[in-house]
């Protein structure tokens, strides 16, 4: 019930779709607004041309707005990342194709009562604001110079939300990933390539001339030692290469890599590096190299996980916000002074995953749970129970039973290939079941 669920992929690419104008002003609701209006009486004045209707989905219509407001979304889109349409014939047709099978999707999340709440839409929102570095407010103005109002913005995401949720009920079932795949998977190139360590490493060099003589090379090696002393103090690489006068060729950023992408000189020595440190400088025939870890994951991955039983309280019809927060303030008492909190959770808690279990929660890693409760849990004593805190599901109490430093390295490689695998199946399983539901579907192309 309180764990984090947010599936970031759609999510960022609408992102990028909404941040380079991809979406037009043509709302599917605005066409079918305009389909729905009465025709003007012959006393109005000059009539206006009502959308046309070029194909019915079952219960649903896909007009040539539409057809028409994917075809500019999708030059849009071309223009911006310098990509060749195909003839418009086809690509027209492909569009279509697409409109088709949203309208199928979109039927069905209205027939099982599938809804995006808007305390869902505005998370979502303000998650797509992070991921570009912006308030809401910069992210809508960012939106508004590109012809996209805010409300449109939420709309699409809106749609975006119910496929992915209509997506992943019909389809996720059908993928399963058993151990033994996994560790085929892992065992072969492609697993190895994918789970190796990845270190982000800085690197500068320092140069010598050919034939350099002894002088020379001490000068440059006591340099090396200077700047590498400097990076161990925790001035910033980017400052200490620039004061020495490197250029960026000969100093920077090699960003994330794994051992087989890493010079081979850095190879042997990055991987025996912590993070944040810096390795003594290393003599080539082109010069000195100064060598810093900033970050490294996949190589002895140590987290502090958390064990924890919780009380979860909902407000209701019959139970205001204030009576449920006292309530959660009772029943903290109550396990204060002796009372059991297993069996408190037991009778009071709302949490269906882990009530009969007693609250039991079990060992969780830090952003497992929501931002509420994970902020209650860290800052509440090893065997102490948390104030009243409240989150999206409600109010809560939370006792922690244990703490521990758990290596996490293993089921990091292990999810990692579990995700891989389930993404490729995911998308298998996806067109297959794409294909399925329009085939059955009744679609009546109209003539224009």
């Amino acid at each position: 019930m309180i764990e984090q669920r947010i599936q970031p992929g759609r999510a960022s690419l609408l992102a990028r779709a909404l941040l380079i104008g991809a979406l037009l002003s043509t709302p599917l609701a605005q066409a079918q607004d305009e389909d729905k209006k009465p025709a003007p009486s012959a006393s109005a004045g000059p009539t206006q041309p009502l959308d046309q209707v070029i194909a019915i989905v079952d219960d649903d219509v896909i007009l040539a707005s539409e057809l028409q407001g994917a075809v500019q979304r999708a030059e849009i889109n071309a223009r911006a990342s310098n990509r060749q349409l195909p003839p418009a014939p086809e690509l027209r047709r492909k569009l279509f194709d697409q409109l088709v099978l949203e309208s199928l999707q979109l039927q069905m999340a209205n027939r099982a009562g599938v809804r995006i709440s808007d305390a869902e839409l505005n998370d979502a929102l303000e998650r797509i604001a992070e991921q570009n570095n912006m308030t809401l407010e910069q992210f809508s103005r960012a939106l508004t110079q590109d012809g996209l109002t805010y409300p449109e913005a939420r709309e699409q995401l809106r749609k975006e939300m119910l496929l992915q949720r209509v997506q992943q009920g019909n389809v996720s079932e059908r993928v399963q990933i058993t151990d033994q795949e996994i560790d085929n998977f892992l065992n072969s190139a492609e697993g190895k390539s994918l789970t190796s360590p990845q270190y982000h490493v800085f690197h500068a060099l320092i140069p010598l001339p050919d034939a350099a003589d002894q002088a020379t090379v001490e000068k440059a090696r006591h340099l090396a030692d200077q700047l590498a002393a400097r990076l161990r103090a925790g001035e910033p690489f980017a400052q200490v290469v620039a004061s020495a006068g490197l250029s960026p060729e000969q100093g920077g950023d090699l960003g994330w890599r794994s051992k087989d992408a890493l010079p081979g000189l850095l190879a042997d020595v990055v991987p025996k590096l912590n993070a944040g440190q810096v390795a003594e400088p290393l003599r080539s025939p082109a010069g000195f190299h100064l060598v810093k870890l900033a970050e490294a994951r996949g190589k002895g991955e140590v987290i502090q996980q958390t064990r924890a039983r919780h009380i979860l309280l909902k407000p209701s019809a019959i139970r205001s916000v204030e009576q449920t927060k006292q309530l959660a303030a009772d029943l903290r008492q109550r396990a204060l002074h002796g009372t059991d909190f297993g069996e408190l959770a037991r009778q009071y808690s709302e949490d269906i995953g882990s009530a009969m279990e007693g609250g039991e929660l079990g060992w969780t890693s830090p952003g497992q749970l929501v931002a509420a409760f994970q902020k209650a849990m860290d800052s509440t004593s090893k065997g102490a129970i948390s104030e009243p805190f409240e989150s999206r599901y409600g109010w809560h109490i939370v006792q922690v039973e244990d703490r521990r430093q758990q290596d996490v390295t293993d089921e990091i490689r292990r999810n990692m290939a579990r995700n891989y695998l389930h993404q490729r199946k995911y998308e298998e399983e996806l067109d297959a079941w794409l294909q399925k539901i329009r085939d059955e579907a009744y679609v009546d192309i109209k003539k224009s």
